[in-house]
């Protein structure tokens, strides 16, 4: 009997767990480019951070994975600690919509959703359709599994040392906790633990006293996931997993000595006779509840967590990066923060640019070696991005998200290879300093021109990047065909100036090969804008600069 029943258990989560991961990822592919929306408006306040936390978690269908993806934007430097703990409330209310589902006893349209599902995505070749698709399929696997789990315990019905230590829970309010902390940390989902929750309360053997204890458990097992993600992180990173602790623990406080019975009477009444919609409701109230209880007191538990996470003695470097793999396993934000590093990368491509004719212009070594170390650390940027992109091509991806992961390796090359234009200038430079060459007025008169509008161009560029202007892309395509023309007038008068011995022949040979990189230049960020207007202004993304913020209660 055992045996069957340990065998049950297993294959009913394993379908559970199976159908919710393809539900989430469906409504992820669906609704990622919504998300994008969603987080990048989470900096507007903390309530609208709770309100886009809850919204981001029920699609995702994970308080974990929003956890996680807020410890790694958090570590990333692009979203400050007031607003994660927002976020942090509003996945715990999110997460209820899970224990809502699985309460609903619809079993029998289960097979039909599969069914379905898999119609739509064998006969449909329309991508979001396939997406919905997933979530049928999905949803009607999760019920299934329910299904099987409740037939599986079912037996144990019959065990009268299970009942009464089911019933004894009720009594025993530490030792419910703990069961419920264990449960969610073995299985790592709270969504997983409900299930077996509703899967027993469903049979009638275990009362709602004991499954309210075990419920405050499965919370406070949750933020393991978080604080397991931030190991290694920023010191404010490992702050949200701590807040999100401290928050459940807080509310279990509350619930264990103050409120429990009162949310028993609520629930009872709404459902009276149904445990298991009676479990599913009291695990929103709780949180709802909870968040209502300690959004005021948001002060309070980021202090907290400064006393559990003190500073580090050692301040972290000034420069951060956001390539963070904890957040591959929302690739919405990923997405999003690979775009952030590219264009981090392409304003360190047009500071080492800068330097490299600012080191022609002014006979200055030392620009020429900011421009050497600049070009050393856009490689290893490349390397480090190329290196993310391809794990994230790994993860379930949306067709425009897939898009622009393929245009972001030939963007990224782009960027890389203004930098090493930028190296090359200040090998000319270099040459041109060593050798005592002269610019005359009409040269130097070229050099400024040609530094203006080069500037202007990969100044548009980043800002297209950033802010999905179409407009500005298309003036960075104008900026190209001018610049090509200049390039051209600009020769054939060096050529002239050359023949009339204007100008040394060793200056006119250097101008001749910087107008070159220049001309290559302005193909590589107009190669750049063009991928900007191919996604319709996709890359548009709002920037955060980390702020200290006064710890207050």
């Amino acid at each position: 009997m055992w045996l069957s029943i340990a065998l049950g258990i297993i294959s009913g989560l394993g379908l559970f767990l199976y159908g919710m991961s393809l539900m989430s990822d469906g409504l992820q592919k669906a609704a990622g480019r919504r998300l994008k929306g969603f987080i990048e408006r989470m900096t507007r306040n903390r309530f609208v951070a709770v309100i886009a936390g809850t919204i981001v978690t029920m699609v995702i269908q994970s308080s974990s994975a929003t956890s996680v993806m807020v410890v790694g934007l958090v570590n990333a430097g692009v979203m400050k600690l007031s607003q994660a703990v927002g976020v942090i409330m509003g996945a715990n209310i999110g997460t209820t919509i899970t224990s809502q589902l699985i309460s609903l006893d619809i079993n029998m349209i289960a097979p039909v959703l599969v069914m379905v599902g898999m119609i739509i995505k064998m006969t449909s070749k329309i991508e979001t359709k396939k997406h919905m698709a997933d979530i049928l399929i999905g949803l009607g696997i999760l019920f299934i599994g329910m299904d099987l789990l409740k037939n599986s315990l079912s037996p144990l019905r019959e065990v009268e040392w299970f009942r009464t230590l089911l019933v004894d829970f009720q009594y025993n309010p530490i030792m419910g906790i703990f069961t419920g902390f264990a449960l969610t940390l073995i299985l790592q989902s709270s969504s997983a633990s409900m299930g077996i929750l509703v899967a027993l309360a469903a049979e009638g053997m275990i009362p709602l006293g004991s499954a309210l204890y075990i419920l405050y458990g499965d919370n406070i097992g949750t933020c393991t996931t978080a604080l397991i993600a931030s190991i290694g992180s920023s010191t404010n990173a490992k702050r949200v997993g701590v807040i999100h602790l401290i928050f459940n623990i807080i509310g279990t406080i509350i619930f264990s000595l103050i409120l429990g019975p009162f949310i028993a009477r609520v629930v009872t009444a709404i459902d009276p006779g149904m445990v298991a919609r009676q479990i599913a409701n009291a695990h929103s109230l709780f949180n709802i509840i909870n968040v209502i209880l300690l959004f005021p007191f948001a002060g309070v538990l980021m202090w907290l967590s400064t006393i559990f996470v003190p500073e580090r003695a050692i301040p972290a470097p000034a420069q951060t990066t956001h390539l963070d793999p904890r957040v591959l396993k929302t690739p919405f934000v990923a997405t999003q923060n690979a775009v952030k590093e590219m264009s981090a990368m392409a304003s360190l491509s047009k500071e080492s640019l800068d330097s490299s004719l600012q080191a022609m212009i002014t006979k200055d070594k030392d620009m020429v070696m900011q421009t050497i170390d600049k070009e050393y650390r856009i490689n290893l940027m490349e390397k480090e991005i190329f290196r993310y992109l391809v794990e994230l091509s790994k993860t379930p991806l949306n067709a425009s998200d897939r898009q622009m992961i393929d245009s972001l390796f030939h963007t990224i090359n782009d960027i890389e290879r203004i930098g090493d234009h930028a190296e090359n200038i200040s090998d000319l430079a270099t040459s041109f300093i060593d050798n005592d060459l002269q610019l005359d007025e009409p040269s130097l008169g070229t050099v400024y021109k040609a530094h203006g509008r080069v500037m202007e161009g990969i100044t548009l560029v980043i800002e297209a990047i950033q802010e999905g202007d179409l407009e500005k892309a298309q003036r960075v395509v104008l900026i190209e065909k001018e610049f090509d023309s200049f390039e051209r007038s600009s020769r054939k008068n060096i050529v002239a100036r050359m023949n009339k011995n204007e100008t040394s022949i060793d200056t006119g040979l250097l101008m001749l090969d910087l107008l070159s990189n220049l001309e290559r230049v302005s193909d590589h960020f107009k190669n750049i804008a063009q991928v900007v207007i191919d996604l319709d202004g996709q890359t548009r993304f709002v920037p955060v600069t980390p702020v200290q913020e006064p710890l207050s209660a």
